[in-house]
């Protein structure tokens, strides 16, 4: 008999375990504390097709058309999200004092680039979409009707702070793009 209670008390014991603590974790505001988003580096190109999902949902409920992911986009944002993971801030200008239209000129877009969505956050990306939809600023880039193609990438540190840039251009269709030194 107190073999099969020893056995059964083990039993219980793993098996909540395997439940574990579901109820959040709260700050001492008595709000929950939020839980940082991993991200594996093999979703890259899922966490992409994802945005570019959501942002396109959202193109369409303004009558905007919808965007394609472009590579070298792709390239300009992933070299800004590590750059402003280095600068240890969020902003528009790169270390070496580039703009976003320079680091898209640089990774070869031969479009002109439309606008440039920025976020330090702990987020997953599409609560970084949510956030950015909830200001004018950054929701006119993500609409923009002239826009026709998408660069989105992102840089995770070891703390699980994530770096995300979103870029959009234009596809070429109003021209080759603005001078490397505009201040357009």
């Amino acid at each position: 008999m107190l073999r099969r209670t020893i056995l059964m008390t083990t039993a219980l014991g793993a098996l909540s375990a395997c439940f574990g603590n579901t109820s959040p974790r709260l700050g001492p505001d008595g709000r929950p504390l939020p839980t940082i988003y991993r991200i594996n580096p093999r979703d890259e190109a899922e966490i992409q097709f994802r945005v570019l999902d959501s942002v396109n949902a959202l193109r369409r409920a303004a009558g905007a058309p919808e965007l394609q992911l472009n590579a070298e986009l792709n390239a300009a944002a992933a070299t800004h999200s590590r750059d402003m993971s280095l600068q240890n801030r969020p902003w528009h200008f790169g270390s070496d004092g580039s703009s976003p239209i320079d680091r898209a000129q640089r990774a070869g877009y031969s479009g002109r680039l439309l606008g440039e969505n920025i976020s330090e956050t702990y987020e997953s990306e599409l609560e970084t979409v949510a956030a950015w939809m909830q200001q004018a600023d950054t929701r006119d880039v993500i609409t923009d009707p002239d826009a026709r193609d998408l660069g989105f990438a992102f840089y995770q540190e070891e703390t699980g702070k994530i770096w995300w840039t979103m870029v959009t251009g234009d596809g070429g269709t109003t021209g080759q793009g603005l001078p490397a030194n505009s201040n357009s």
